[in-house]
């Protein structure tokens, strides 16, 4: 059955729902054919080039939206740092260190349903700065208008993100402030200006394996070019705090899922990644990965820039694309 499905995505076709729920609820036991097949799909569309990105936290705490995972929101009791955007030279600053240590894309995130009037403009003139490096300029800043959209991108956006986090389905077991149809909106927004869109989700949320099969294939749908996958690290005084984190070969397994399913997207394993891996973190571009974001995240520290160059160097890998 794999290889069946893995030469009808070489061929340039697709998996149906139903296939890919077939793999989903699969046994153990195919889990080697799985991360195999989604292994050979990235070889055959990305070979071994790993595209590296780096965000910086540029506003942080404060958040009026009530996401269950998430240590900034107000409603949750986590002690998590607040602090007003940096300023443009602090984030300069760090984009440089990213793209000193093999970085190809930089994203700006700012905690908040969305930055302010001046905050935009500061932003606007930071990632203007940024696109100077030669860094792939990205930025997370919720649920903007087109029109602030086509601002951000007359200076310089390149990719905007905004993550669905799960299935329609299950959104509002984890926030309530906004709706989903309000992240698909921002979603096609950006894109109708002309910007890439990334877009994934967290797992390990209590979903099940239909909201990440729906997840998948709405992002198929919105034809987003970058899929963020992050894997929950409760944090005390969170909603989430009791959840467990997933097993690795689950975890891995959602990778293949998504590299299967989007077979010429790029799967970008972000946070959680240690967390929920730990040792078998390398295993990622096995399980089909072509991108990783590296360094550290929001509100938990990552690996360090040094680190995941050698990882990649040892694993036969290379950085690369933009």
């Amino acid at each position: 059955m794999i290889k069946e499905l893995e030469s009808k995505i070489a061929a340039g076709s697709s998996l149906s729902r139903d296939e890919a729920l077939s793999l989903a609820y699969s046994g153990v036991e195919m889990l080697c054919d799985i991360f195999g097949a989604a292994e050979n799909v990235r070889k055959s569309f990305f070979g071994d080039e790993i595209e590296l990105c780096a965000i910086v936290n540029a506003k942080s705490g404060a958040c009026s939206e009530d996401c269950a995972y998430c240590a900034q929101s107000s409603a949750n009791k986590t002690g998590s740092a607040i602090y007003s955007f940096i300023g443009k030279d602090a984030v300069l600053r760090q984009a440089l260190d990213a793209a000193n240590g093999g970085v190809r894309r930089f994203g700006i995130v700012t905690s908040g349903r969305k930055p302010d009037k001046q905050d935009i403009k500061v932003i606007a003139e930071t990632l203007e700065s940024i696109r100077k490096t030669g860094l792939g300029v990205c930025a997370s800043l919720g649920l903007l208008e087109q029109d602030e959209l086509a601002f951000l991108r007359d200076y310089g956006l390149e990719r905007y993100h905004n993550n669905l986090e799960t299935s329609e389905r299950f959104f509002p077991y984890i926030c309530s402030t906004h709706s989903y149809a309000e992240k698909v909106r921002t979603i096609n927004y950006a894109a109708s200006v002309g910007l890439s869109v990334c877009s994934g989700g967290i797992f390990g949320l209590g979903e099940s394996w239909e909201d990440r099969v729906d997840l998948a294939f709405l992002l198929k749908e919105l034809n987003v070019d970058s899929v963020p996958v992050n894997f929950l690290s409760p944090i005390k005084g969170t909603r989430l705090e009791h959840l467990p984190v997933l097993h690795p070969d689950e975890a891995l397994k959602i990778i293949s899922l998504f590299r299967l399913t989007l077979p010429q997207k790029a799967i970008r394993v972000c946070g959680g990644r240690l967390q929920t891996l730990g040792s078998k973190h390398p295993m990622i571009f096995s399980a089909g990965a072509d991108s990783m974001m590296t360094g550290n995240y929001l509100v938990t520290s990552g690996r360090s820039y040094p680190d995941d160059l050698e990882m990649l160097k040892v694993e036969g890998l290379r950085p690369g694309r933009n």
